[in-house]
């Protein structure tokens, strides 16, 4: 699913601020531009990839992602995300990722990561493919957490919390979370759910009024962390 596009010239045809990549039609124009404007609505730290480019680089980041690993867009944009590792990554804890991404599911491990001045710190990533109009894959979201208490105990506070809320939805916005955090869009849920685009955006919205969130990546990610 490769182009074998070099990364150098990726990064050359990759998107500047304000300007997105060229994409093969109108309908994945739309998916991007919808997870542009996804992450960059998020609190959390957030990037876009693009597996179809050699290496799978990195083609929109959030400023939030810009805050926590200190690095500029020009330093990110057109870069694999493994530019954040250094001498204390867990090998094992990388191939898991890998795996992930090889297999196309949702993954997430709590890291060690490098910021740009080479300070050490713990964070929980999470990869989620994002499916286009016809169930191809065509973009990666990663999200960032800085867990500020490297224990295992913080991470199990996030595990239930996010499970209590998502526990707090009925059934319906449940199935509706599960197949957003599979990467699925609103026509992808309505056919394998039986229901109309627009009884899933009615759903869609009051998932994000229930959970008090703001954007889909917010969703992916609480989802993710609840286990779904």
């Amino acid at each position: 699913m490769k182009t074998g596009m070099s990364p150098a010239r990726a990064r050359a045809t990759i998107c500047t601020k304000g300007h997105l990549p060229a994409v093969r039609d109108w309908g994945m124009t739309m998916v991007l531009m919808s997870l542009s404007e996804m992450i960059q609505s998020s609190a959390i730290a957030a990037v876009i990839s693009n597996p179809r480019l050699t290496d799978n680089p990195i083609i929109d980041s959030n400023e939030a992602f810009g805050q926590l690993t200190g690095y500029a867009r020009e330093e990110i944009i057109g870069r694999n995300c493994r530019f954040l590792t250094g001498a204390d990554t867990e090998p094992g804890l990388t191939e898991t990722l890998r795996a992930g991404i090889r297999a196309q599911r949702p993954t997430m491990v709590e890291i060690i990561n490098y910021k740009k001045d080479g300070t050490r710190f713990r964070n929980a990533v999470l990869v989620a493919p994002i499916f286009g109009i016809t169930g191809e894959l065509e973009y990666f979201l990663g999200s960032q957490v800085e867990m500020l208490d490297d224990t295992v105990s913080f991470a199990d506070a996030r595990r239930r919390d996010a499970s209590e809320r998502i526990a707090a939805l009925s059934r319906r916005q449940t199935e509706i979370v599960i197949h957003i955090a599979a990467g699925k869009l609103n026509k992808q849920i309505a056919y394998e759910l039986g229901l109309s685009e627009r009884t899933v955006k009615m759903h869609r919205a009051a998932v994000f009024k229930a959970l008090g969130l703001r954007t889909t990546a917010d969703i992916i990610r609480l989802a993710i962390e609840a286990g779904y």
